[in-house]
């Protein structure tokens, strides 16, 4: 979390690749990755859903998954497998032959979240996932990240929807001129007379 400005997207690109840090390094499970691209850090288990619509809208659920997977060095009975897993898991089976441009926003989420997982991430970073969307449909994203946690990913959010956020988040960071200023729970964050100052105000309530 953090005020305009602050870093939080840049981070996201540093780590996933999209932005060279001016300085320091990007570790990954001990791992020094700094220098990798985009693609290799995908392969390490790291996974990116950017804030702007990522579906083809056009195509059905189905053809959208299959897009990534045939990216993937799997023969064609893998892919069929691999989809009809990612559908199962993500409860958009029902939704396979829908193109995309019929969803609901809520559905809309799942099937971007569903191309992210394609690649097996161990590690989710979702840039503004409550950003532009109804209530109804925040509270499917806040569904989905929880059915994400259960099953053991690794998940980074960041998102201007501070109670949204921290209802949701195990340990918060508050970023601000691109350094960490203060993290924890949600109640330390809430509670901490500096992040009220810079950020949630002295009038912020869960």
């Amino acid at each position: 979390l953090g005020p305009n400005g602050a870093g939080k997207t840049t981070t996201f690109y540093m780590v996933v690749g999209i932005v060279k840090p001016d300085k320091g390094n990007v570790v990954f499970d001990n791992e020094e990755i700094t220098a990798l691209p985009i693609h290799e850090r995908s392969r390490l288990g790291i996974g990116y859903l950017a804030q702007e619509r990522s579906v083809f809208r056009k195509l059905t659920v189905a053809e959208n998954i299959m897009a990534i997977l045939e990216t993937l060095p799997l023969s064609p009975g893998q892919r069929k497998k691999r989809l009809e897993e990612l559908l199962a898991e993500l409860n958009i089976a029902h939704l396979a032959k829908s193109k995309a441009y019929t969803l609901s926003g809520g559905e809309t989420r799942r099937l971007e979240i569903t191309r992210a997982l394609v690649t097996r991430p161990s590690f989710i970073l979702l840039d503004e996932p409550f950003s532009g969307i109804d209530p109804i449909v925040v509270s499917e994203a806040q569904a989905i990240i929880r059915e994400l946690k259960v099953k053991g990913l690794g998940v980074l959010v960041t998102d201007h929807n501070v109670r949204e956020t921290l209802s949701i988040t195990d340990r918060a960071y508050l970023i601000s001129d691109g350094k960490i200023l203060i993290s924890g729970g949600a109640d330390d964050l809430i509670n901490n007379p500096q992040a009220r100052s810079i950020y949630l105000g002295e009038k912020f309530r869960m």
